[in-house]
């Protein structure tokens, strides 16, 4: 990917992709969007190897998704969380899921379940001013 070209493109889309666009990104912004800060348990989770999951942290910190903090100085030790640019992305990360589950669910696929109620959730996008699913929605792009 000329991620250099899509960065400054007028596609949102593609400058989007070009911060978050593999897989190993979006499961570590997953998995920050359901509490795990700290590098082994992301590592734990994912099972990737600690040499691709420190360069996905760091891509993922400069591209502003995640915060390091440091919880630990005696030994040095970094937590990541997520900023309001990475909390902002979740619900892109809960309708791709969603999508997920409904074509290529087949056998067990795990659910989001809201903590209060323990009901499971059904997401999708809607346009925020008619409140309409996108999906229902006849769309063009356009520079303004």
């Amino acid at each position: 990917m000329d991620s250099e070209r899509f960065l400054c493109g007028p596609c949102p889309v593609a400058r989007g992709l070009a911060h978050v666009g593999d897989a190993w990104s979006n499961l570590i912004l997953r998995d920050a969007g359901l509490g795990l800060r700290r590098f082994d348990e992301f590592q734990k989770s994912l099972g990737i190897a600690p040499n691709i999951l420190a360069r996905r942290l760091k891509a993922l910190t400069d591209a502003g998704m995640l915060e390091k903090r440091r919880y630990s100085e005696r030994p040095p030790r970094d937590e990541y969380v997520l900023t309001e640019r990475g909390r902002d992305y979740l619900p892109v990360l809960h309708a791709l899921g969603a999508w997920g589950a409904r074509h290529f669910g087949k056998g067990e696929v795990m659910r989001l379940v809201d903590t209060e109620s323990s009901r499971a959730i059904e997401p999708v996008v809607v346009d925020r001013v008619s409140g309409r699913p996108t999906r229902e929605l006849s769309l063009r792009t356009e520079l303004p």
